[in-house]
């Protein structure tokens, strides 16, 4: 799987000073420097160095300052990896090459180019500011099946962890979630029901992900004040 691919690719970043989360906006990771504006990297990652790998980050590209392409190293040494072609074209377009061993270390094949053109500044601020607004790394870089734990989703569950113990006021919820008010009236996920003006309660299908993703519940000041 892909996915096994991400935690050493996130550790040789991390260890290069950056902040890594897995599936931010189509990427498979995204990592930031602590820098303002970050320097923002793009992994993308594949069982093995193919073209379809290459397509997907020329397609990062316009939002990236650096994009790396990882995959893991061939058995007998024989993969793209050691293709002068692949490489060469990898240094062309500017992207890095890590090969990811079965012993779960990385080995650099191509340098990525330092200071890339930014095509795409929408993108790239829509990738910061998902990777900021998510709390620490919940969704594994590689996944394919899963839903996507989003910075929209952790704060949809917030609200429904907020709203397990009964009606909450949306007024009660913003100190803790700032969006609470937008989540619970477009109630994309359907896990929100209006009681009256102001207050909501939890449907089932809010209950059913509150035992698929256990929460903590927040630290509301009013928490043990029942709504009216």
């Amino acid at each position: 799987m892909e996915t096994a691919l991400y935690l050493p690719v996130k550790r040789f970043l991390e260890k290069l000073g950056f902040t890594v989360k897995g599936e931010i906006g189509g990427c498979d990771l995204v990592a930031l420097s602590a820098g303002d504006p970050p320097i923002v990297v793009i992994g993308e990652l594949k069982l093995s160095f193919n073209l379809e790998l290459i397509l997907q980050a020329v397609d990062r590209a316009g939002a990236a300052d650096e994009v790396w392409l990882a995959a893991k190293l061939s058995a007998r040494g024989k993969g793209r990896e050691s293709d002068a072609r692949y490489r060469n074209l990898c240094r062309r377009l500017g992207f890095g090459m890590l090969a990811i061993t079965n012993t779960g270390d990385v080995e650099v094949i191509v340098q990525p180019a330092t200071a890339a053109p930014r095509r795409n500044p929408k993108k790239r601020s829509r990738l910061v500011a998902e990777h900021q607004k998510r709390k620490g790394d919940p969704a594994m870089g590689g996944s394919t099946r899963a839903p996507i734990m989003t910075a929209y989703r952790q704060q949809a569950l917030a609200c429904a962890s907020a709203l397990s113990g009964g009606p909450r006021r949306v007024r009660d919820l913003r100190a803790e979630i700032p969006d609470a008010g937008k989540i619970l009236l477009h109630n994309v996920y359907g896990w929100f029901d209006r009681a009256e003006r102001g207050i909501y309660v939890l449907t089932d299908a809010g209950h059913a992900a509150l035992k698929r993703w256990p929460q903590q519940p927040p630290d509301l000041a009013v928490a043990g004040n029942p709504a009216p």
